[in-house]
């Protein structure tokens, strides 16, 4: 064969290979936006005399500047991200473990040394607008500019407003340790340019004003698809499975959409509020991880009017099936510890769960005095995974519901082997949920891994 030959040949695999990739980088940069589902005409705010979807609700009648800086800061849940456990709020250094490596967040206190408080507006605009912080800094996607891009420019600054009120903290967060080339903050500039629109909100014109509010919390602020939406392989939001599932710091975050198996199609408005606000409804179950993080900070001090307006919006994304969920079994357990769960079957998860979860969670699941216990109906017990599970017994939960129930789950990592938590979280998903998993303790070490 001529090197002429040879070199046409190579030059049409080259061709091919770059029509492909061009091909990949195209599908994932025309990718639809968050409200694409929603359909519909859309306006500018200017434009829109149905209400006021921004800002703060008609039912917070506080008119001090800084309680409606607060409360926006409150509704972006800025400070779960920006503090360590035990640590200072706002003063930043939580770790965040990803495939690419580990990112720290960043201290966004008054201090002019290690925090913000040489920022102008300009700079804490571009920032939360474009993901660019002072002096050019590109800032990874962590930061969730993608959605909060959509906030308007008086709420950005009143959360800007409210942080530098704030007690002054001096603290240098950990340099991020993440892997070639993912450290070269540059190439943010070309993430960027794809997936973040740069644009204000703008309201549906063909949907209620409620609904409008709604998707302004859920897509601006509480930005709920930077855990609930999975991503494509650059890392963006794949919205052609919108609130289909996804994840967070290790947590599964399960299903949002209507779907009625696998999602919330059969979860009322009522249901969806009440988990919302309290971090529990009846037959629906409780959150843990993140979840339980987001309502303790963040959904349990807005107000009625704005929990009931994320519901409607979120009661309205389409079906998307997540095909290795099942519908949760909503009926409790026997009573009876021997029935259920064959007694000669995992002889060592009964023997845990006997000694150190039925106190609580008792052996039907359901708990009529502390409501937060319950187990039945509740997802990560029906996810065959059993990866909440394990991490809830792993790491327990502090956050206290609104409600006063005393839900404080402790911590079991430090106290019982990997093969230990397996064995009872796979006898709880037997015992409680639709589908009985099988997990080992070498998934238990590795989520033992994740922060």
């Amino acid at each position: 064969m001529s090197s002429s030959s040879t070199g046409k040949r190579v030059g049409i695999v080259i061709g091919v290979i770059a029509v492909i990739g061009l091909a990949v980088l195209g599908w994932a940069a025309i990718r639809p936006g968050p409200l694409a589902f929603a359909g519909g005409k859309t306006v500018s705010l200017s434009e829109y005399s149905a209400g006021h979807p921004t800002g703060v609700p008609a039912d917070f009648t506080d008119t001090d500047k800084l309680a409606r800086g607060k409360y926006l800061t409150e509704a972006a849940d800025c400070q779960a991200c920006h503090t360590i456990e035990g640590g200072k709020p706002f003063a930043g250094g939580r770790p965040f473990s990803t495939q690419f490596g580990t990112m720290y967040s960043p201290n966004i206190t008054a201090d002019t040394e290690t925090g913000i408080g040489s920022w102008s507006d300009a700079d804490f605009l571009k920032a939360v607008h474009e993901g660019v912080g002072k002096g050019g800094l590109r800032l990874y996607p962590a930061f969730p500019y993608a959605a909060y891009t959509y906030l308007t420019d008086d709420d950005v600054l009143a959360i800007k407003g409210y942080l530098f009120s704030l007690p002054v903290v001096k603290n240098t967060p950990p340099q991020n340790a993440l892997n070639f080339p993912f450290n070269q903050r540059w190439l943010m500039t070309f993430w960027a340019a794809m997936y973040d629109p740069n644009t204000r909100y703008q309201p549906h014109t063909d949907r209620s004003p409620q609904w409008n509010r709604g998707a302004y919390l859920a897509e601006a602020l509480g930005h709920c698809g930077d855990c609930h939406t999975p991503r494509t392989p650059f890392q963006s939001l794949d919205n052609r499975h919108k609130f289909s599932g996804g994840a967070s710091e290790g947590w599964r975050a399960y299903n949002l959409s209507s779907d009625k198996e696998s999602g919330i199609g059969t979860w009322s408005q009522d249901d969806l509020v009440s988990y919302l606000k309290t971090g529990h409804s009846m037959d629906r179950g409780s959150a843990f991880g993140p979840m339980a993080e987001a309502v303790h900070l963040s959904f349990a001090k807005l107000t009625p009017s704005d929990v009931s307006a994320i519901a409607e919006y979120v009661r309205s994304v389409p079906p998307v099936d997540t095909p290795d969920l099942p519908a949760p079994k909503l009926e409790p357990a026997s009573a009876d510890p021997a029935q259920g769960v064959a007694m000669d079957q995992n002889t060592k998860g009964r023997e845990f769960f006997a000694g150190v979860c039925s106190g609580c969670h008792g052996w039907t699941g359901a708990n009529s005095l502390v409501s937060h216990s319950t187990l039945t109906g509740t997802r990560a017990v029906n996810d065959p995974t059993a990866t909440n599970v394990a991490l809830a017994v792993l790491r327990g939960s502090s956050a206290l519901p609104p409600s006063g129930d005393i839900a404080t789950m402790p911590a079991f990592g430090a106290a019982y082997s990997d093969a230990d938590i397996a064995a009872v979280s796979n006898y709880v998903t037997a015992r409680f949920g639709a589908k009985a998993s099988t997990i080992t303790a070498d998934d238990v070490r590795k989520l033992r891994e994740t922060n």
